[in-house]
């Protein structure tokens, strides 16, 4: 059958035409019929038989004519339609009925169907070749003979390529991917239809990946084929939304939407408007996986990352997961061989402070060794030189002070027994002095070791140029620092610095 010249639909413009209406309504108000008529009774069968007539004999060719199916039944093979044409607001203009009798559905909806990929059904624009018909019990309607599938097929683009451009327009096409991608993957929310295969391969992996306590997921379900499937999954998404936040007072860290592949008419009832600008407006990445490979629907469009198929989203969480986990240890393994860099660097240091400790102590141990010594030569000469002028004195004198010599003598010798016990106890409280000294640094050696400190809990404090920090006067918010524990170092960020009031007014 030839492809219909839809221009050959249009009105003429009657300023532009020979056809002139005016001459036919005159021609037709002097009609002799009409006086004929004018006070004849007529049965109502009658009359309506005159019009199924007229309507056969005046429009017995076919034609092509574009329309909406509002409504679409079949009862004994017959397919019974409801069709309108709508203006650009929107408001129906024109409606009729339309009938697709067995002889011809068959053939008729198989052709469609195997040119769309579709079914046949309500809300879709066709292009139908059709007849006019009018039975006096049934009133008036098309007889439909064919039904041109490229015409839909076009539309379809149509309405998608309109689609685009109004959310681009819109700012929404790419919205969604400007979210910034997630750093972990731990609380998944996954729209897709109950009970359907990509949800089963999904589930498959989904499942060994959540037995691993790496990654929850949390399903909500709803058709995906037919027109209700828009409101569904728009359902589906606003409710997982809201029971994830008041459950776990946070967002989900990704929302991922599949569906398995089928026909390219259950894949178009995707293709909604209200339903991409949902998508696109979610605060959180959207990942997409439906359909197969050659499928691609609006989603695909305004997702933050869209997959062929629902097994490809879930490998791609795990593969997301398993470069955060490979970071994750690379970042350890540095961490590591940068503390016990620091660790033996602390180590030596501590060894050579400790030696040079040791050494000051010997000698210092040393010299007052020698100048005890010393001292008690001194004094131990001192009190021979002393003894021996007391026995010369003794001796001048002794036919004349022998009693008082005797006295004298005695005295002089306890004072020297005295004066030495005394410098001998002061000479070995000044070695047991050093010697308490001595340990004493050997204490502080040991209490200060770096590696004893950080065991006890203390941690080391670096800015970035590695400066170690012993106030918060030099640490201002939003500085980064490093922390140095026994087991490891943090990188963190000042969120705030307080100073406590004694030590300001001790400053001050």
């Amino acid at each position: 059958m030839p492809k219909p010249d839809l221009s050959r639909l249009d009105i003429p413009d009657a300023d532009n035409s020979d056809f002139d209406t005016q001459d036919i309504k005159s021609e037709m108000l002097i009609d002799p019929i009409d006086d004929e008529l004018e006070n004849t009774v007529l049965r109502l069968s009658d009359y309506l038989a005159a019009v199924e007539l007229v309507v056969k004999e005046t429009f017995r060719h076919s034609v092509w004519v574009k329309a909406e199916i509002r409504n679409l039944s079949s009862k004994g093979g017959h397919y019974y339609f409801e069709l309108a044409e709508k203006d650009d607001e929107g408001k129906v203009i024109a409606s009729c009925r339309g009938n697709l009798w067995r002889f011809k559905a068959a053939r008729v909806l198989t052709k469609f169907e195997r040119a769309t990929g579709m079914k046949l059904d309500r809300d879709v624009t066709v292009l139908l070749n059709v007849s006019a018909t009018f039975h006096p019990l049934y009133g008036f309607s098309l007889a439909i003979n064919d039904i041109d599938p490229s015409y839909t097929l076009g539309d379809l683009a149509r309405q998608y390529a309109a689609m685009l451009e109004q959310l681009s327009a819109e700012g929404l096409l790419n919205l969604n991917k400007q979210v910034p991608p997630p750093f972990d993957i731990e609380h998944v929310l996954v729209i897709a239809p109950e009970k359907a295969a990509g949800l089963g391969d999904f589930q498959a992996d989904a499942n060994r990946l959540e037995g691993t306590g790496a990654c929850h997921f949390h399903y909500h379900h709803a058709t995906f084929q037919g027109n209700h499937a828009p409101k569904e999954i728009r359902h589906a998404i606003t409710k997982g939304m809201l029971v994830f936040k008041k459950q776990y007072e946070r967002l989900p860290d990704v929302m991922v939407i599949i569906r398995g592949g089928g026909a390219v008419g259950d894949l178009a009832y995707l293709n909604d408007y209200e339903l991409a600008a949902l998508v696109a407006e979610q605060p959180i990445p959207v990942w997409v996986g439906i359909g197969h490979e050659r499928d691609n629907v609006i989603l695909d469009e305004v997702a933050h990352t869209s997959f062929d198929t629902p097994s490809k989203v879930i490998a791609g969480i795990t593969n997301h997961l398993a470069s955060l986990m490979q970071r994750t240890q690379d970042y350890a393994d540095a961490i590591q061989h940068i503390s016990q860099q620091q660790l033996n660097q602390a180590v030596m240091a501590t060894e050579r402070q400790f030696n040079t400790i040791q050494n000051s102590s010997s000698y210092n141990l040393q010299r007052w060794q020698h100048l005890s010594d010393s001292h008690f030569n001194s004094i131990k000469q001192h009190a021979k030189f002393e003894l021996r002028e007391a026995s010369m004195t003794a001796k001048t004198n002794m036919q004349r002070i022998q009693q008082l010599s005797y006295s004298h003598l005695s005295r002089a010798n306890a004072s020297m027994d005295s004066l030495y016990q005394a410098l001998k106890n002061s000479s070995y409280k000044r070695l047991d002095d050093a010697e308490r000294q001595v340990r004493y640094y050997q204490q502080v050696v040991l209490i200060q070791n770096p590696a004893r400190l950080l065991d006890q809990g203390y941690a080391f404090v670096q800015n970035l140029d590695n400066k170690y920090l012993s106030s918060v006067a030099t640490v201002e918010k939003g500085d980064f620092l490093k922390i140095a524990m026994s087991d490891g170092e943090l990188k963190a960020v000042v969120y705030e610095v307080t100073t406590l009031p004694n030590v300001e007014s001790d400053q001050s």
